[in-house]
């Protein structure tokens, strides 16, 4: 059987000097990680492209990682930042939209003390011109701001809404009830997909990866096949694992419960998801 090629849907680079976070308590990523460093890490497990996912709520990141976009073929998409409640933010969205590699955007609604902070009406025009460039929504958020984004998806069904890191459940606490019932509520919306990523950062430092295992199944169940995109979370994997076990980990849990659905998973819903139109290079020369 051919070896499946594998989209990571979820990836960051930055130059150290230049971001917020992270920080130097967080010595494993505490560096420049860039798209050469990625392909290092990620050219032993068939990842055939990857979606660049901003990692700072700042106009320069987005502009950094389109710039990287355009000089590395593995990278098939780029997800920015955009000023929601800028008067100008139709016009930036419009803006952006036309670079090839921008898919969507995300705010960084988990640092925001408003757990319903999208759903104000000044953020109306912008998330209309979402919808009308064709654009994608991914919602970085915990499970207290799970509502919300169920409003969120109910207002704009046009929306296309990806949960990132499942919404990050408090593994390390055994936090249950209170994200897998919102959850649940969420998966309703056919537009909204949730990412089988980060969360192994959610559990204990040096837990084992099993412990996600409950997490991944009820995501897996939830969503279903055709809604569960698969994304490594590189390079913030390597604050509790990397590459490789977190990739094996999500395989092997897939095969078990819906081999069916590996090549929807681990390549085809992002492709469709986030409208990935580059062609995936097909040696490892064409990812450096």
């Amino acid at each position: 059987m051919a070896e499946l090629a594998v989209i990571d849907a979820h990836q960051h680079c930055w130059q150290i000097d230049a971001v917020q976070w992270p920080t130097p308590e967080l010595e494993p990523i505490y560096r420049d990680c860039t798209p050469e460093d990625f392909a290092a890490a990620s050219r032993s497990w068939g990842i055939a492209g990857s979606v660049l996912v901003q990692s700072q709520p700042e106009t320069t990141d987005t502009d950094y990682l389109l710039a990287l976009a355009k000089r590395h073929q593995h990278v098939l998409g780029v997800v920015g930042w955009v000023a929601l409640e800028a008067d100008n933010a139709p016009e930036e969205i419009a803006r952006r939209a036309r670079e090839p590699a921008f898919c969507g955007i995300r705010p960084m609604l988990q640092n925001l003390p408003e757990d319903d902070w999208i759903m104000r009406p000044e953020l109306a025009p912008a998330l209309q011109a979402l919808c009308e460039h064709g654009l994608s929504f991914d919602a970085l958020v915990y499970p207290r701001h799970l509502p919300a984004i169920r409003r969120l998806a109910e207002r704009y069904p046009a929306l296309p809404i990806v949960l990132d890191h499942a919404a990050k459940p408090a593994i390390r606490s055994g936090q249950w009830a209170d994200w897998h019932g919102p959850l649940a509520q969420l998966a309703a919306a056919n537009n909204v997909c949730c990412k089988l990523s980060g969360l192994v950062t959610e559990a204990s430092p040096g837990a084992e990866l099993d412990r996600t295992l409950p997490y991944m199944e009820a995501v897996l169940r939830l969503f279903g096949p055709d809604r569960v995109i698969w994304g490594s979370d590189w390079p913030v994997v390597n604050l509790a694992s990397n590459y490789g076990d977190w990739l094996q980990l999500c395989r092997k849990t897939v095969r078990k419960l819906v081999p069916e659905a590996e090549s929807a998973i681990f390549c085809d819903n992002a492709r469709r998801f986030y409208g990935l139109d580059r062609d995936i290079p097909t040696t490892r020369a064409e990812q450096e």
